[in-house]
């Protein structure tokens, strides 16, 4: 019980709203409000056999270290890139050239 005209000591979990966080060297850290860096988030990107998509799979990895207002250019450099891949499938191919077989 604290002695008259004292008041107990905050705790972390009695702290007032607003209150100052504790100085330096008292043991608790004061929270950063600075944004986390960039990181990747480890997610795997597995090779599907196509090189057109394999190539723009891997350049999701760009995003990996850009802040989160970088992201949206990759993400839509690379849905881009996949429909390209897609619509090429589609194309009809080139007509083969006929072969002479004359002797």
């Amino acid at each position: 019980m604290p002695e008259p005209g004292t008041t107990p000591e905050a705790t972390p979990d009695t702290e007032a709203p607003g209150a100052p966080a504790p100085a330096a060297g008292t043991g608790a850290a004061a929270p950063s409000h600075a944004p986390a860096p960039p990181a990747p988030l480890g997610v795997p990107r597995t090779p599907t056999g196509h090189p057109g998509v394999d190539a723009r799979l891997e350049r999701l990895g760009d995003a990996d270290h850009l802040a989160a207002d970088g992201h949206t250019e990759v993400y839509e450099d690379v849905h881009r890139g996949l429909r390209d891949e897609l619509t090429a499938l589609d194309a009809r191919p080139a007509p083969t050239p006929a072969h002479d077989n004359r002797s």
